[in-house]
């Protein structure tokens, strides 16, 4: 045989996927991002009580939550799932840390201590329970059933995972945060929903939530104001100068706005400030009024896209932990989302929940971007196990 050398083979059954972002993803989210720093501007600009004269405040401020949770989600993204694992209990620890906090030193704001102020900037640290939450259920879950190679949910799991939300449940009932409160409850059932948990469990818990609703506000454990809110809920005429007067204006503004809006920055409720914290609980209603119709609609569609790739994730994943974390983003998101758009809309009580990527405010902003890039940690692992391209068998041969 001559000194040749010859490369011949086949090519193997054997695939790979190539791992990459769900873009999708990324680009509803940035759509949001864009949208809702021109609405917080916008409600902002003419607000010389807020700026202080300065138009472009709110939007510098804002974009500067925008930069930090971009660099959270990156950093999310990039982090080995493994090490996601480990620190998932570290930042349940700190948000329960946080919630303490709250109640010993925090701020009060609309009749709700639940804010700490770091010097110029106030945190909420129950915006980031809502992602602790779910990660310590799909943690609790994930250990128990690989441990004991098994995948269903018994007592005992459906337990742990009850007794992890109730505790930051319990610290921001006592703020008391009845918003945050509603979609921490809406994020544990779906949670429980996507771990396997059994149908008559999930109803038997819903019963008994209804149940301790109901008994919390025959004892009187909501604060008078957070009454008046459900009572304006179901008649905003009983009193439109006091709780009833934000749902009042948030339609007036919607209903300005007719199918394509007046007109960024032009929004006359708007202009006029009209419309309590709009910026913030009610940048809806800007979108609304300056948007039209079909800006409000393309900014649903925006939160839709972004749950449904979620769901999307969450069905695609083997991991156990990833399975029920994305899952119960989904149900966070979506939930949130609804009930904001909602209690402007008139069709849920006004509780104070911000609009996810949407609403001006930092903790909020961190908290889902934090949730956007363990999506994508989530969806780069599945998508790095079997191939989409074919890999060549390479056969050495001297002659």
């Amino acid at each position: 045989m001559s000194g040749r050398t010859l490369w011949t083979g086949s090519r193997s059954s054997t695939t790979r996927r190539v791992p990459g972002l769900d873009w999708m993803l990324l680009a509803a989210v940035a759509a949001l991002l864009v949208i809702g720093t021109l609405l917080v501007w916008s409600a902002t600009s003419a607000r010389e009580g807020l700026t202080t004269g300065d138009s472009a405040a709110y939007l510098r401020k804002q974009l500067v939550n925008v930069a930090i949770g971009l660099v959270l989600m990156v950093l999310v993204t990039a982090t080995d799932h493994r090490w996601v694992r480990i620190v998932a209990p570290v930042a349940y620890l700190a948000s329960i840390v946080g919630l303490v906090l709250v109640l010993t030193n925090g701020a009060t704001i609309n009749g709700s201590r639940s804010w700490i102020q770091l010097g110029g900037m106030s945190i909420q640290p129950s915006e980031l329970a809502k992602l602790a939450v779910v990660i310590g259920m799909a943690l609790v879950v994930a250990e128990r059933a690989e441990g004991r190679r098994r995948r269903t949910v018994d007592w005992v799991d459906v337990t742990l995972m009850l007794l992890i939300a109730a505790i930051p449940a319990s610290l921001i009932l006592l703020q008391p945060d009845l918003g945050t409160m509603l979609v921490l409850a809406a994020t544990v059932f779906g949670v429980l929903a996507a771990s396997g948990a059994p149908r008559r469990w999930l109803a038997l818990l819903a019963g008994a939530g209804l149940v301790t609703a109901s008994a919390a506000v025959w004892a009187g454990l909501l604060a008078d104001y957070q009454v008046d809110r459900f009572l304006a809920f179901t008649n905003p005429d009983l009193d439109p100068r006091g709780a009833g007067y934000n749902t009042e204006q948030a339609r007036i503004a919607v209903g300005n706005g007719g199918l394509f809006g007046e007109g960024l920055f032009n929004g006359s409720q708007t202009r006029s400030g009209f419309v309590p914290e709009q910026h913030t609980d009610f940048i809806f209603t800007v979108a609304g009024e300056e948007l039209g119709l079909v800006g409000a609609g393309v900014l649903i569609g925006l939160l839709g896209v972004v749950v449904w790739r979620a769901l999307v994730i969450a069905s695609r994943t083997d991991d156990v932990f990833g399975r029920i974390a994305a899952a119960g983003i989904a149900c966070w998101l979506g939930f949130q989302a609804f009930q904001n758009v909602g209690m402007c809309l008139g069709i849920m009580p006004v509780t104070g929940v911000p609009l996810p990527f949407v609403s001006y405010g930092g903790s909020s902003m961190f908290a889902v971007l934090l949730a956007v890039g363990l999506l994508q940690n989530i969806h780069l692992r599945a998508s790095a196990s079997p191939a989409r391209f074919l890999v060549p068998d390479r056969v050495l041969v001297r002659r």
